[in-house]
């Protein structure tokens, strides 16, 4: 009796060329990178390990799982969430819809703050405060990297809470979680009041912006991006909620849009914070702004 042949599969590199034409042809904004992570998530390889053994065959369930992915990224579904994580720094945070999916740019926010907290020599202990921790990435980004900081994740969202939570608990890094509108809440507005910072990536788009987003973007919780006309209203709420309740040479550090994140400096010193800056991420936009109480 002869045996059946063997149905083949794809190799790495065919799955490789053939996922990034299917998502360049549904509009991805960078399809071969995409790509790439979907075949990492399936077979394990890294992108590198990806070009050394493209001629490996996928195995049938890797097979299947993958034009799984695929779909999911196809219809424009964020790849951090087909994934169910996200790189953040060091970390490898997980993610949920219903939660803002951490972007690169934020990563800069966290290394100028490192930088201002080491400037000023801050005693062992201090307290920091990330005001909107989402899947907690400012939060335990800052504890990972200073792990005597006494560090704070708040947000508004239970959902966030429980996200953020769980990522501090997987990652075993020690983060004290607490529900609150902004510094609303008693005991964060305690520990905003010996803080030696308080970190927001705040909701910073202008509400015109509904109609205009990726697709990614639409799926993404309305509360965590839009911020009223000019996209400042949380912040604005945020910066006089601070300046009742830190205490003089804290710092103050939030990410925004680069349309808004001039008119906000002007109105931080108007409010009596000083040494006010902006600072640009790495593409060179002015986003953050930077200022002591």
């Amino acid at each position: 009796m002869t045996e059946k042949p063997r149905r083949r599969h794809e190799s790495v590199g065919a799955a490789l060329s053939r996922a990034t034409e299917v998502l360049s042809r549904a509009g991805v904004e960078s399809p071969a990178v995409d790509a790439a992570a979907l075949v990492e998530a399936v077979t394990g390889l890294s992108r590198t390990e990806q070009l050394i053994r493209r001629d490996t065959e996928l195995g049938a369930r890797q097979a299947e799982e993958l034009a799984r992915l695929l779909a999911r990224r196809a219809a424009r579904e964020p790849l951090q969430h087909v994934l169910g994580e996200a790189t953040f720094l060091d970390l490898r945070l997980e993610t949920r819809p219903g939660v803002l999916i951490p972007r690169p740019e934020t990563e800069r926010l966290v290394e100028l703050v490192l930088s201002e907290i080491a400037a000023a020599s801050e005693p062992k202990g201090s307290t920091v405060i990330d005001v909107g921790t989402g899947t907690g990435a400012i939060a335990l980004a800052l504890k990972q990297a200073r792990p005597e900081l006494e560090v704070w994740a708040t947000d508004v969202s239970q959902a966030a809470l429980d996200l953020a939570g769980a990522n501090a608990e997987r990652l075993g890094l020690v983060v004290e979680v607490r529900r609150s509108d902004l510094l609303a809440d008693p005991g964060v507005r305690a520990a905003a009041a010996r803080a030696v910072a308080v970190v927001s990536n705040p909701p910073y788009l202008p509400d015109a912006d509904r109609g205009t987003v990726q697709p990614e973007v639409v799926v993404e919780p309305e509360g965590a991006l839009y911020a009223g006309p000019d996209g400042l209203s949380v912040a604005r709420r945020l910066v006089r909620q601070a300046a009742g309740a830190m205490r003089p040479g804290a710092l103050l550090a939030l990410e925004l849009d680069p349309r808004n994140v001039g008119e906000l400096a002007r109105e931080l010193r108007t409010a009596g914070f000083a040494a006010v800056r902006v600072e640009p991420d790495l593409t060179g936009r002015e986003r953050f702004v930077i200022a002591r109480r």
